[in-house]
């Protein structure tokens, strides 16, 4: 389920999307998911880009329109593909957050393009997280799931009981 959230110091509205969502919705409704999808998240980076004082794009419309009906000559949309990842990364940098791995973008996006579309939603999802705020009357967001592994209990093992490194 989506969250509506608001970036602060403005109007503006973001949304924090389920990854799953965003990559198994464009075979549901044969693509048009997508496209809604990448307008929309073009449009939040430059209302971001924006509130920030950065230019994270112009003209969404110009990115959906690469992918369709440009994407027919291929050439636009994976020119809409690359400048979006770059205006993701250029979001997270923005926010002090790690942005997403352009090689790791780039595979996906050759191997598992459905994986590629939630990589980049992971990514904004963190963004929206630290840089917006719950509408009014909206309960606050469940909290992102912890990435790290448990910690072990702090104890001090006796010197005895330390592993001996192998000579």
């Amino acid at each position: 389920m989506a969250h509506e959230l608001e970036i602060r110091n403005t109007e503006d509205r973001v949304k924090v999307r389920s990854p799953w969502a965003v990559a198994l919705l464009p075979i549901i409704t044969l693509g048009i998911y997508h496209l809604v999808w990448w307008y929309r998240v073009n449009r939040e980076m430059r209302d971001y880009g924006r509130a920030k004082g950065y230019d994270l794009g112009q003209n969404p419309t110009a990115s959906v329109l690469a992918l369709f009906p440009g994407g027919i000559i291929i050439v636009p949309a994976l020119i809409s593909y690359w400048r979006g990842t770059k205006r993701v990364q250029g979001a997270a940098r923005i926010a002090g957050k790690e942005p997403p791995n352009g090689w790791i973008a780039l595979i996906l996006y050759l191997l598992i393009a459905l994986g590629f579309y939630a990589y980049l939603q992971v990514s904004l999802n963190d963004i929206w997280r630290s840089e917006a705020e719950p509408l009014r009357g909206q309960e606050p967001l469940p909290p992102a799931p912890d990435t790290m592994p448990p910690r072990l209990e702090d104890q001090q093992q006796a010197p005895s009981e330390q592993p001996q490194p192998n000579p």
